[in-house]
């Protein structure tokens, strides 16, 4: 247990940046899970509405720091692939 004040406050800190944190993943995941379906469905301009709308929501988390930039390039640039092999 933390005895001093500063450590304290690191704690009450620590807990606030993770529930934020976690509620950043958990959209960006969803955000994700609606590309998947998408594509899934076959529909094309659903899928790449999807693609746009969860663009910027994945950028946000590698500008929070919630999730490593390579990572977040690697999987836009799988989806965009499996967009593009889509017929339509």
């Amino acid at each position: 247990m933390a005895h001093h004040k500063s450590a304290k406050k690191r704690i009450r800190q620590t807990v606030r940046r993770t529930a934020v944190n976690r509620a950043r993943v958990s959209r960006i995941r969803t955000y994700l899970k609606k590309v998947e379906l998408a594509i899934e469905s076959g529909d094309k301009e659903q899928a790449v509405a999807a693609f746009r709308a969860a663009e910027p929501e994945l950028a946000r988390g590698v500008n929070k720091g919630v999730v490593h930039r390579n990572t977040m390039a690697r999987r836009l640039s799988r989806l965009s692939a499996r967009i593009k092999a889509m017929s339509a």
